[in-house]
C-alpha cells in the first residue's frame, strides 16, 4: 500500500521533557511502542479513514468516540535511542529512550485551520457541507483541541510532494540513511538524517544568518526561520529526524541512490558566501532537474 506521499521534521525529545514526572499515558505507550516510521503512516492513515467512515463523518480522527482511538494524543509514539543519533564532539542526546509523540490530533487541528483560512472557497465549502459542520463550529473545534496541547510546538511537521530544501541545512550529507529494499514500494525503503539538536540549531542558524545578509527576508530565509523558531521549543539534548517518508515510493532506485541533494544544499550555502553566481545558478538547476518530477506530479493531482 502506498505511504502518505510526504516528508517529515520530527524531533524526538528525553522522557523528562514531558513533565517530572511524564504522564503514565506516555510511559505506558513507550513501553508498548511497536510503531516504525513506515507504520506510523499506515496507523495515521487508518484513524483517518476512521473518522470519515462515520455518519456524519469526523472533522478530525482520533476522537475518544471513534472506533480504535483512544483520544489521547500521546497513545501513538516513535521512539529512539540516543545511541542511533550520530552527535559532534561535545554535544549531548539523551538519555532515553527518545520519544516523537505522533499527536494526530493536533496536528490534524492545525491543518484544519490552514484549511479554513486558506483553501477555495468551493473546496472549503464542499468539505464542510459533507462533514455537516458550518465554518464557525469547525474553527471552533481546531481551536478547543489546539488549546488543550500539552505542548507548544508539534514534534511532526510535514510537507507534501517535497522535501524544502532548507531543512537540508541541518543535517551532515555524509550521515544519510539510504535503504532500497527490493524496489519502490518495500516498506522498508527509506532515506533519512539523524542529527543531535545542538548541531541542528547550530547549522540552522548559521544558515539562517547568511540567508538573511543576502538574500533578505523572504523565500528560503522564511523556511530558515521558522525552522529555527522550531526547534528552539525543544530539550536541547533532543534529536532531529528529516525522513523522505512516502516519497521514497515515488523515485527509482538509480535516482534515489545517487540523490545528492544534501550536499548541493550545503553548496548552495558555500556559493552564497563566496558570492558565486554561477556556481549558484548551475546547482538550482541540478535541484530543479531531481525535484522537478514530484513538483509535477503535485501539479497532476
Amino acid at each position: 500500500m502506498l505511504r502518505p506521499h510526504a516528508a517529515y521534521l520530527r524531533v524526538y525529545e528525553p522522557l523528562e521533557a514531558f513533565g517530572d514526572p511524564a504522564d503514565p499515558h506516555l510511559h505506558a505507550a513507550v513501553r508498548a511502542a511497536q510503531l516504525t516510521k513506515t507504520s506510523a503512516g499506515e496507523r495515521e492513515r487508518t484513524l483517518w479513514f476512521t473518522s470519515q467512515r462515520v455518519t456524519p463523518p469526523r472533522l478530525l480522527p482520533v476522537e475518544p468516540t471513534d472506533r480504535g482511538a483512544s483520544g489521547n494524543d500521546m497513545a501513538d509514539v516513535l521512539v529512539l535511542s540516543p545511541d542511533e543519533v550520530p552527535a559532534g564532539r561535545g554535544v549531548t542526546v539523551g538519555p532515553g529512550p527518545l520519544v516523537c509523540p505522533l499527536e494526530l490530533r493536533v496536528r490534524s487541528a492545525a491543518a484544519l485551520m490552514a484549511f479554513l483560512n486558506e483553501s477555495h472557497p468551493v473546496v472549503r465549502a464542499h468539505v464542510l457541507d459533507a462533514s455537516g459542520a458550518t465554518i464557525e463550529t469547525a474553527r471552533a473545534r481546531a481551536t478547543s483541541v489546539l488549546r488543550q496541547a500539552d505542548h507548544t510546538a508539534l514534534h511532526v511537521v510535514s510537507s507534501t510532494w517535497s522535501v524544502p530544501l532548507p531543512w537540508f541545512t541541518m543535517v551532515d550529507p555524509a550521515q544519510r540513511r539510504l535503504v532500497l529494499g527490493t524496489g519502490q514500494h518495500d516498506p522498508n525503503r527509506e532515506v533519512s538524517w539523524r542529527v543531535a539538536m545542538a548541531d541542528a540549531r547550530r547549522r540552522v542558524a548559521q544558515a539562517r544568518e547568511l540567508a538573511e545578509t543576502v538574500l533578505g527576508d523572504e523565500g528560503p530565509t522564511r523556511v530558515l526561520v521558522d525552522t529555527d523558531r522550531w526547534l528552539a521549543n525543544f530539550h536541547p539534548n533532543s534529536a532531529v529526524e528529516l525522513d523522505y517518508g512516502g516519497l521514497v515510493q515515488l523515485i527509482p532506485d538509480e535516482k534515489l541512490s545517487t540523490d545528492t541533494t544534501a550536499e548541493k544544499v550545503h553548496a548552495v550555502l558555500a556559493a552564497l558566501r563566496d558570492g558565486d553566481v554561477e556556481k549558484l545558478t548551475d546547482l538550482f538547476a541540478e535541484l530543479q532537474d531531481f525535484w522537478g518530477e514530484l513538483a509535477a506530479r503535485e501539479r497532476c493531482n
